[in-house]
């Protein structure tokens, strides 16, 4: 598919500056999740560029090299372990979102946000925008952006808690359920980059 075609149809709608939004990380049970807004050059050609999830890690690499080069403006944002524990997922997704939307250097005409939800109980996407099922495979905007979301999460979850709380090896799981992620909770107990709210069911069976 030509990863324009839903571009195309919003600046003939009349709306001249668009960016793309996606976010990631919103399953696992440690960690922020992480959301990106990138606005692209009209029509540029970027090789390779696809939705995140169908890509290896070394191309999501160094794609968000040639993204974050070449794009007009771009912003990554997050919500943490705490404010999803607080407010929901749902809320908390929409919250990095309209984060990484607010932290663009211009502010676009209209968002292209991927999913079909737009607001949580209590968050909001504030900004113009339309919902796009599966955007990250159809529009080019979004592929960018869940690159940038998916590749800073990572980053974050296999350094940064990786080096701080070593003994549940975040670097191999990325904060999702896994057998070695459980088995480290069954011996250390939680971290505070744990989502709280995500343990229920772990918590039930101690």
């Amino acid at each position: 598919m030509d990863l324009w075609t839903l571009e195309r149809e919003q600046w003939n709608n009349g709306y001249a500056l668009l960016c793309g939004v996606d976010e990631a990380g919103a399953g696992p049970l440690a960690g922020p999740v992480y959301a990106a807004a990138v606005i692209l050059p009209r029509e540029i050609e970027i090789p390779g560029l696809n939705d995140s999830k169908k890509l290896t890690e070394k191309k999501r690499e160094a794609l968000y090299g040639l993204v974050t080069a070449r794009a007009e403006a771009w912003s990554v944002a997050f919500a943490t372990a705490e404010e999803i524990d607080e407010l929901d997922i749902l809320n908390a997704r929409m919250l990095a979102m309209q984060r990484a939307i607010g932290g663009l250097a211009v502010q676009p005409d209209l968002a292209l946000i991927d999913g079909n939800r737009d607001h949580g109980s209590r968050v909001a996407i504030e900004t113009p925008h339309v919902t796009l099922i599966g955007g990250d495979g159809k529009s080019a905007s979004i592929a960018a952006a869940s690159i940038l979301a998916k590749v800073s999460r990572d980053r974050y979850v296999s350094q940064e808690l990786d080096t701080r709380y070593p003994q549940y090896g975040f670097a191999g799981h990325k904060g999702y359920g896994t057998k070695a992620h459980y088995a480290a909770l069954d011996q250390y107990g939680p971290c505070p980059a744990h989502r709280r709210t995500f343990l229920k069911k772990w918590e039930a069976r101690k």
